[in-house]
């Protein structure tokens, strides 16, 4: 498992997104990028966090930021969900799961006593050269969307 750290090189990624398209760190190369790390689309707590930065997705491109949700869930899944809830922001399908590994947030998790491998609620903020600024593991919801904005604006 990679850990990524605040100061490291951003690991790189090709995704399929819910438009469509692909979205690739290398394209994004000269703005600040936010990728969101979420479980599982359409459940509570991430359409929840989806909905927050899509919210403030205005500022965040005023802040020449490009904001990523990521997740394994199919690109039709994905379609889905940003229709439902009129999601801005990238939606990026990571099915086969390099991504996840990648980035270190494919991990064990407990629910309920069970084991399970899923996805850590995590995000990380990166600087227009692909360096990784803020790392948030572990995150909670509430108010997430707005702390990193703060932290996209104070770069």
């Amino acid at each position: 498992m990679t850990d990524i750290t605040e100061g490291s090189k951003a690991p790189a990624f090709d995704m399929e997104t819910a438009a469509g398209e692909r979205v690739t760190l290398a394209g994004l190369k000269g703005r600040k990028v936010v990728v969101f790390f979420y479980p599982k689309a359409d459940t509570p707590g991430c359409t929840t966090e989806s909905q927050d930065f899509s919210a403030l997705i205005d500022q965040f491109e005023a802040a020449n930021t490009t904001v990523i949700g990521v997740s394994r869930d199919p690109v039709r899944k994905l379609q889905k969900f940003q229709a439902k809830h009129d999601l801005k922001v990238v939606l990026a399908s990571d099915e086969p799961g390099d991504v996840t590994e990648g980035w270190g947030v494919w991990v064990m998790k407990k629910l309920y006593g069970r084991e399970y491998m899923g996805i850590e609620r995590a995000t990380f903020l990166i600087d227009e050269q692909g360096v990784v600024r803020r790392a948030w593991r572990k995150v909670a919801v509430k108010r997430h969307a707005a702390e990193v904005l703060e932290a996209v604006q104070s770069l």
